[in-house]
C-alpha cells in the first residue's frame, strides 16, 4: 500500500539516466537474478550515490508497476536531502546552540513525521536518518509532519555512527533517550549544541549508538506502562531542552 503512494520511475535506462542527472531516490527495487553490463553500471552508480536498494521477487514489481519495468523500480524522494557537513554548517549558522535529532531505526512513517513536526515546533535545526533500516520519507511522513519535512534540513546517512562522530567533532553532545540509565532528562545539560538520539519503536537505541553517546537520559514513568510512543518521547526531550534554554 505504501509503495503506491510514492512517486516512482521504472526501467533500467530511465533509472540510470535519472541517477546520472542527480535525481534523488529513497530506494530502488531490483528483480532477483538481474545481470549484464547495464545492471553492473546501475549497481556502481547506486553505491557511489549511497542509494538504498533491495532485491525482490518479480511479482512484487509486477504488482507495483503497469509497464515494462525491466526489473528496476526506483522511488523518488519526496524531499531534498542535505549531507552531514551542510546540516552542521546550516545549524551552527542559525544558532549558537542548535538542536538536532538522530533517528536510530524508527520505522513508522507517521512517527517520523510527528517527530519532525515536534522538532520544528521546538525550534530544532535538523534531523538525521539512516539510509537503510528506517522509515521512508514519503508522502505519509510529510503529511504527518504537517509539512515540517519540506522546510527542515534532513540528512540521510549510510552510517549513523560516522555521522554521530562527526557531530561530536563539531561540538555537539549526543544525548541518548533510554531507560538504561539512572539519569533523568532533568539531570542532563541540553543547553549547548546537542543531538537527541531516539531508538526504534521495539528495540530502542542500538548498543553501538548507546556506546557513542555523551549522556543518557530517561523520562520518568509513574504509571504501569513503562514506555511512551517514540514520537511522544521525542517531544518530551525536545521540550526539556527548550525549558533548559529558556531558563538559561
Amino acid at each position: 500500500m505504501e509503495e503506491k503512494k510514492m512517486q516512482y520511475l521504472f526501467g533500467m535506462h530511465p533509472v540510470l539516466e535519472a541517477i546520472k542527472a542527480g535525481k534523488k531516490f529513497d530506494k530502488v527495487l531490483l528483480k532477483q537474478g538481474l545481470e549484464g553490463p547495464q545492471f553492473k553500471e546501475l549497481m556502481d552508480l547506486m553505491k557511489q550515490n549511497e542509494i538504498p536498494f533491495q532485491f525482490v521477487p518479480v511479482e512484487r514489481l509486477n504488482r507495483a508497476v503497469r509497464g515494462a519495468h525491466q526489473g528496476v523500480l526506483a522511488y523518488i524522494s519526496e524531499i531534498e536531502y542535505v549531507d552531514i557537513e551542510q546540516l552542521v554548517n546550516n545549524a551552527l549558522g542559525r544558532s549558537e546552540n542548535p538542536l538536532l535529532v538522530i533517528l536510530d531505526g524508527v520505522s513508522d512513517v507517521r512517527n517520523l513525521g510527528a517527530i519532525a513536526r515536534s522538532l520544528e515546533c521546538a525550534g530544532g535545526h535538523g534531523i538525521i536518518v539512516p539510509a537503510k533500516g528506517g522509515a521512508a520519507i514519503n508522502a505519509d511522513a510529510v503529511k504527518a509532519s504537517a509539512g515540517a519535512l519540506m522546510r527542515m534540513d534532513t540528512c540521510k546517512v549510510s552510517n549513523l555512527r560516522v555521522a554521530a562522530y562527526y557531530l561530536q567533532q563539531s561540538g555537539f553532545r549526543l544525548i541518548a533517550a533510554t531507560e538504561k540509565t539512572d539519569n533523568l532528562i532533568y539531570d542532563v545539560d541540553m543547553t549547548g549544541p546537542c543531538a537527541i538520539i531516539m531508538g526504534s519503536e521495539g528495540k530502542g537505541i542500538s548498543q553501538s549508538m548507546l556506546d557513542l553517546a555523551d549522556d543518557k537520559a530517561a523520562i520518568p514513568m509513574a504509571g504501569e506502562i513503562t514506555s511512551l510512543n517514540v514520537s511522544v518521547a521525542s517531544a518530551v526531550l525536545m521540550y526539556e531542552a527548550v525549558r533548559q534554554r529558556l531558563g538559561k
